[in-house]
C-alpha cells in the first residue's frame, strides 16, 4: 500500500512503524540503510537513495535501495551531487518533479545508470544541521509523485535526522568509553606489571653481582633470566603501543602508508602498494575496518608467513572498495580453526560482514596467503 492509497490514519501508522524501526538501531550505518528502505516502502517508490554532502555540498555518501549492488557497480560514477540533487542540498526544500528529463534544472544519467522518470527529494535536517537528504524516483501505480507522498517523506525525514543524531551521539560515547578503557589498561600495564618485572630485574642484578668468583654457570642462567625480564617489559610496552588509539587517525590513505613504512622498516620485506586517490570520502567505519584489516594481516605476515614479498591493493570502485593482501610465504591450512584463530581471520570476517561485505582467504601450505575485503558503502 502506498502514500496513495493510505487514510489518514493507516499513513500515521505505517510512519510510526517506520520510526520505531529507526530508531531502534543505534549504528550509523544500519540507521542510514533503514531510513532509505523504510522510504521506498513508505511512499511507493521503485528506486530510494540517501545522500550525505561534504561541506562544498558534494555527496561524500550516497546509500540506495531498489537497485542491486551488481548493477550499482555498472553506474559510471555516483551522484555528485549536482542538479536536482544539487538544488536540494543548497536550498534545503522539498522538490517534486513529474518528469525528470522535462526538468531543465536536471542533469543527463551517468553511463549505466537505470531510467528514471518521477523525482521527489527532501533534506534531512536536524538542530538547523543538514543531514542528508532522501531521494525517490519512480512513483508506483502513478505518473508523480503527489503533495500527501511530500508529507508523508517529510515526517519520515524528521525522524530520520533524530535518529541519526542518537546513533551519533551514541558512537560518541563508544568511543570515549573504549578510549578511557584503553588508557585506564596502558597505565595499570605500566605503572604496575612493568614495574614489578623491572624490581625483578633489579633484585636478580644485585645477586649476579654478588656471586663469589667460579660460578659462572649460575651467573649466565642469571643473566640469562634478567634478558628474559626486559625482553618481557619490551612485549608489554609494544602491547600497550597497540592499545593507543591513535593508530589510525581518519586518514586511511596516511594510515596505510605508515603501516606499510613500520612493517618494512620491522620485517625488511618489501611491500608493492597500489590504492585509488580518493579515499577521504570513505565512511569512517569503511575506513577503519579496511586500516584494522590490514594492520592484522601486516602483524600475521610478520609473525608467522616467513614471505619474501607482499602487495597490497586498495580499489574503490561505483560502491565498493576492495582491499586485497597477498604474501608468497609459507601459507596454511585455512581450514584448520584453530590457525583461524591464531591468525585473527575471524575478526576479520565478522568485521566485513558487520557492514555488509564480505571476506575471502586464500591459502595453502607453501602457496603463500591472500586475503580480500569487500564492503560496500
Amino acid at each position: 500500500m502506498t502514500a496513495n492509497e493510505y487514510t489518514a490514519g493507516q499513513a500515521l501508522d505505517a510512519l510510526n512503524r517506520a520510526a520505531l524501526a529507526i530508531a531502534g538501531e543505534l549504528d550509523s550505518e544500519k540507521v542510514l540503510q533503514l531510513i532509505v528502505d523504510s522510504a521506498l516502502e513508505l511512499v511507493g517508490a521503485r528506486y530510494a537513495a540517501l545522500g550525505v554532502p561534504d561541506q562544498d555540498g558534494r555527496l561524500r555518501r550516497f546509500l540506495f535501495s531498489g537497485i542491486t549492488l551488481e548493477k550499482a557497480n555498472d553506474i559510471a560514477h555516483p551522484p555528485l551531487g549536482e542538479g536536482l540533487l544539487g538544488i536540494i542540498v543548497e536550498k534545503q526544500q522539498s522538490i517534486r518533479v513529474k518528469r525528470i528529463p522535462d526538468d531543465p534544472r536536471a542533469t543527463d544519467f551517468p553511463a549505466g545508470h537505470p531510467n528514471m522518470t518521477s523525482f521527489l527529494g527532501v533534506p534531512i535536517v536536524g538542530a538547523g544541521e543538514p543531514l542528508g537528504n532522501l531521494y525517490l524516483t519512480d512513483k508506483m501505480g502513478a505518473d508523480e509523485f503527489s503533495e500527501a507522498d511530500q508529507k508523508l517523506l517529510e515526517m519520515l525525514a524528521a525522524h530520520a535526522a533524530i535518529a541519526i543524531q542518537n546513533a551519533h551521539l551514541y558512537e560518541q560515547v563508544e568511543r570515549l568509553a573504549v578510549l578511557e578503557e584503553r588508557a585506564r589498561i596502558g597505565m595499570d600495564l605500566h605503572d604496575g606489571v612493568i614495574q614489578s618485572i623491572y624490581a625483578v630485574g633489579l633484585t636478580l642484578e644485585s645477586a649476579r653481582l654478588s656471586l663469589p668468583e667460579g660460578l659462572d654457570e649460575q651467573a649466565q642462567l642469571l643473566d640469562a633470566a634478567v634478558e628474559g625480564l626486559n625482553s618481557a617489559i619490551r612485549d608489554i610496552r609494544n602491547f600497550i603501543l597497540d592499545l593507543r588509539p591513535r593508530r589510525f587517525s581518519g586518514d586511511l590513505s596516511q594510515g596505510l602508508a605508515r603501516l606499510v613504512r613500520e612493517f618494512q622498516a620491522n620485517t625488511m620485506i618489501p611491500v608493492a602498494m597500489t590504492v585509488s586517490q580518493q579515499l577521504d570520502d570513505l565512511p569512517t567505519s569503511v575506513a577503519r575496518a579496511i586500516f584494522l584489516t590490514t594492520q592484522e594481516s601486516m602483524a600475521n605476515i610478520a609473525r608467522h608467513a616467513r614471505a619474501e614479498n607482499v602487495t597490497l591493493t586498495l580499489v574503490r570502485r561505483t560502491s565498493t572498495v576492495v582491499l586485497v593482501i597477498k604474501d608468497d610465504g609459507l601459507g596454511f591450512d585455512p581450514h584448520d580453526d584453530s590457525r583461524q584463530v591464531g591468525h585473527g581471520l575471524n575478526n576479520m570476517q565478522a568485521r566485513s560482514e558487520g557492514l555488509g561485505g564480505t571476506f575471502h582467504i586464500r591459502s595453502g601450505r607453501g602457496q603463500g596467503t591472500s586475503i580480500t575485503m569487500r564492503i560496500p558503502f
